[in-house]
């Protein structure tokens, strides 16, 4: 069971993914209202723009009043530890300040699965006591456990990595022949399609008995050699050299069992098959 039409929703940070939901609850009838820094040039009809920084809330001026549900996805300029802080713990308190919660009947913060470190090929789902190895994850995860200890309804999705229409920088490594991946020992590709990635985020925003934390992945975890194969093969790139992983890329298969649970079903289960369709035949 789905909440009813009539939900007026904030984006707070709205750049590819947010655009992607944005469009999704405009499509089901509900009101959008997009907040970020700089306004694009070409704006989709019936999204109701709305530029400040969240960084700075004298910038946020009046926000709108009677929204229902928001959705907190920014991205820092600065991948750095105070920016970090600034976007995801600042602004997260800023906006919700902003809007007192009168009217407000859930919040859902868009995380990350660099919250976990590196688990031996594991399965990792949503009881895994998260770990974060980088700032990032360390930041997020600070955010995620100061919004669920606030006196209103939240739900934190942890995406994998994305990939999808603009997101093809593995391909263009293949191509250019600077891509390894390890095969003495499994490391883990653990990915969604942004367009799954923004269904799921929708699908939560209006579930009723949404649960407080997600993953968001596909079915499909792959080892880096398997994936970049298979990938090398679609665009007739020679197979990639065994060689350390990307930084960042650990041991573990991350679960999207509860997401599964939750009625949610991804258009691309496997990335094989969802990055074939990006390229085309």
């Amino acid at each position: 069971m789905l909440a009813t039409t009539g939900e007026r929703v904030l984006l707070a940070g709205c750049g590819d993914v947010g655009l992607r939901v944005a469009r999704l609850l405009r499509a089901q009838g509900h009101e959008v209202f997009a907040l970020r820094r700089r306004l694009p040039q070409v704006r989709d009809e019936g999204i109701h723009w709305l530029a400040s920084d969240l960084t700075k809330p004298a910038t946020m001026g009046r926000l709108p009043a009677g929204i229902s549900r928001l959705v907190y996805l920014p991205a820092p300029d600065v991948r750095d530890r105070a920016s970090y802080e600034a976007v995801f713990l600042g602004g997260l308190r800023a906006v919700l300040a902003a809007l007192g919660g009168a009217a407000l009947q859930r919040v859902l913060f868009v995380s990350s699965s660099a919250v976990y470190g590196d688990h031996a090929g594991e399965w990792v789902d949503e009881d895994t006591p998260a770990q974060p190895p980088g700032f990032n994850g360390s930041v997020l995860l600070e955010a995620e456990r100061w919004l669920a200890s606030q006196p209103i309804r939240s739900t934190v999705v942890r995406l994998a990595g994305l990939y999808g229409p603009g997101r093809l920088q593995l391909i263009d490594r293949l191509r250019a022949g600077k891509a390894a991946a390890p095969r003495g020992q499994a490391h883990w590709a653990n990915r969604i399609h942004v367009d799954d990635a923004a269904a799921a985020i929708a699908h939560l925003l209006l579930l009723p008995d949404a649960g407080p934390l997600y993953l968001g992945v596909d079915d499909t975890p792959l080892p880096l050699d398997v994936l970049y194969g298979h990938l090398a093969g679609l665009i007739g790139a020679p197979r990639p050299p065994d060689g350390p992983p990307p930084a960042g890329v650990g041991g573990k298969r991350l679960s999207n069992a509860r997401l599964r649970a939750s009625g949610f079903v991804p258009r691309w289960p496997d990335a094989r098959r969802g990055y074939a369709a990006l390229l085309g035949p």
